[in-house]
């Protein structure tokens, strides 16, 4: 049985508000791949300029620049002529025969790093990775196979079929990236190995069954930032799931945990992030893992470079880092996270920070971290309620886009209820409803319950179900028929959605059935 299947695991509220946090933990984790792909961490990366500076100091070629207005039908004419030059030179065996092969690996490189869409469908179709494949064997001078490994780098970029292409090259990209290659050609390979990675599941576990991930890992043992950066960005494209057993093998690896907290601690922002995106999957995905991450203060450190940096590319997979470590097991996280302890209070320092950043990606990571705190003890529910973070969480249910106030509402939603066992109704926390709704929430959860998406909406139906029972002296259904909370609910008489339909019909039927009203009008 994997250390996955723990009982232990820390979970919500299992009622009226939220679902596992280890599953919103492992839903995080797969896709924040394609969040990745899409925004600041692609998941792929084109590689413009080589990892040595030394292969083009004679060539006075605008290599590194992009080419925007250069002819489509020219680039493929160029690409198709130097997999023939290329072709020709892998064959010659004659005087001069490796820079032959160098010079057009060289002319076939810039090609495949000088225009935003290379022409690599047409390299491929005139037989490129075979040639490329020769090109990496072993005893070959380093500049031939980092020219080698940089073409494919480029081809792995593109699309998934031509990454896909490079499956003849894997096993020797994967060699080269062992101890006795140097360091340049297994920064190369490792990029290449990185985006092929990032493409999809299916190729990662191929990766990983051809063993990638032990050679990756040492290459983020030594203190070298260039190397380590790219081998951490690679590791993390390697193991983000969603299978588990990747993350947990990884940080049983010797001198693994003592390389990620080193460089979270020393390292400048670059490095830091990389890192910091490893951590995100380790701690989403293997919880043996989690427990050993949060033994060795990870969190602290996470803590200390959310206050201290402002670069939004390194807080983005911090907060999901602390995120995941906060939501992870129940008795490790609550020896963690104890109110009035000094790293208690810097968490929520920093989370209050990125709650008033600018930059809605902090705002919504930020909530999310926060809604996992909340889903914790009575302890914790009070922590958030007595914060500061508390008045900015109700101002952005009012007022913040929606994915935000989503992740708002989990939080604010939780901290009403106490924790329960099994599938039991909560206990409510009638001080922190009451608050809540005299502070005007009420109408934001209906919002929710407006919206198409089921989860806002089950989200809304279940706050209204806590202040339909819970406000004193009965002034529930009162307050929701004022914010049209009925009419929100009716919404759903014969909705599609099972769940949601019975939910709203069922608190209809409860508090606004026939005799609703009739005691007030006979007085």
């Amino acid at each position: 049985m994997t250390d996955e299947s723990s009982p232990h695991r820390r979970d919500p509220i299992k009622s009226s508000v939220g679902n596992a946090a280890a599953e919103r933990r492992r839903q995080n984790a797969v896709s924040v791949g394609k969040e990745r792909r899409e925004s600041l961490m692609r998941a792929k990366r084109f590689c413009r300029v080589g990892v040595s500076t030394a292969i083009d100091d004679n060539d006075d070629s605008p290599d590194h620049d992009m080419v925007i207005d250069e002819e489509e039908s020219i680039l493929e004419a160029q690409a198709s002529s130097a997999v023939e030059e290329l072709k020709a030179a892998v064959a010659f065996q004659g005087k001069g025969a490796v820079q032959k092969k160098i010079s057009a690996l060289q002319k076939l490189r810039r090609l495949l790093s000088r225009s935003e869409f290379p022409p690599v469908e047409v390299a491929l179709k005139a037989g490129a990775i075979p040639l490329l494949v020769q090109c990496l064997s072993f005893g070959s001078l380093d500049e031939q196979l980092l020219e080698a490994a940089w073409c494919l780098t480029n081809i792995a970029a593109g699309k998934p079929d031509e990454t896909r292409a490079l499956l003849p090259a894997l096993p020797l990209l994967i060699a080269h990236i062992g101890e006795k290659s140097s360091l340049p050609v297994a920064e190369q390979c490792a990029w290449a190995l990185g985006n092929v990675a990032g493409e999809g599941e299916d190729l990662r576990n191929i990766l990983l069954s051809q063993g990638a991930l032990l050679p990756l890992a040492r290459m983020m043992l030594p203190i070298k930032g260039s190397t380590v950066r790219t081998a951490a960005w690679a590791l993390s494209n390697l193991i983000k799931g969603p299978d588990q057993k990747a993350a947990t093998e990884l940080i049983k690896i010797n001198g693994v945990l003592k390389a990620i907290i080193q460089h979270l601690k020393n390292a400048d922002d670059e490095l830091a992030t990389e890192v910091a995106w490893v951590i995100v999957y380790l701690s989403a995905l293997s919880n043996m893992a989690t427990i050993m991450l949060v033994k060795n203060n990870v969190v602290q450190l996470l803590v200390e470079r959310l206050a201290s940096s402002n670069s939004l590319q390194l807080l983005i997979p911090v907060l999901r880092s602390l995120g995941n470590l906060v939501a992870g097991d129940s008795c490790t996280t609550y020896d963690l996270l104890v109110p009035g302890h000094e790293i208690t209070d810097s968490v929520i320092t920093v989370l209050v920070k990125c709650l008033k950043s600018e930059h809605r990606v902090l705002k919504k990571e930020a909530a999310w971290v926060l809604s996992n705190i909340a889903a914790g003890s009575v302890e914790h529910k009070q922590l958030i309620f007595s914060s500061e973070a508390l008045p900015l969480l109700l101002h952005l249910l009012s007022s913040a886009p929606f994915d935000i106030r989503k992740e708002v509402a989990y939080t604010l939603g939780n901290i009403c209820v106490e924790p329960v066992e099994g599938d039991g109704r909560p206990k409510l926390i009638v001080e922190h409803l009451v608050s809540l709704v005299n502070h005007g929430c009420l109408s934001g959860f209906i919002e929710l319950i407006r919206s198409i998406d089921a989860e806002a909406a089950r989200l809304g139906l279940q706050f209204m179900e806590l202040v339909l029972r819970g406000m004193p002296n009965g002034e529930g259904p009162k307050l929701v028929e004022q914010e049209d909370g009925i009419d929100a609910m009716e919404r759903f008489q014969f909705h599609e959605n099972d769940d949601l339909r019975n939910m709203a019909n069922g608190l209809v039927d409860k508090y606004f059935g026939e005799d609703y009203g009739l005691e007030e009008s006979s007085s």
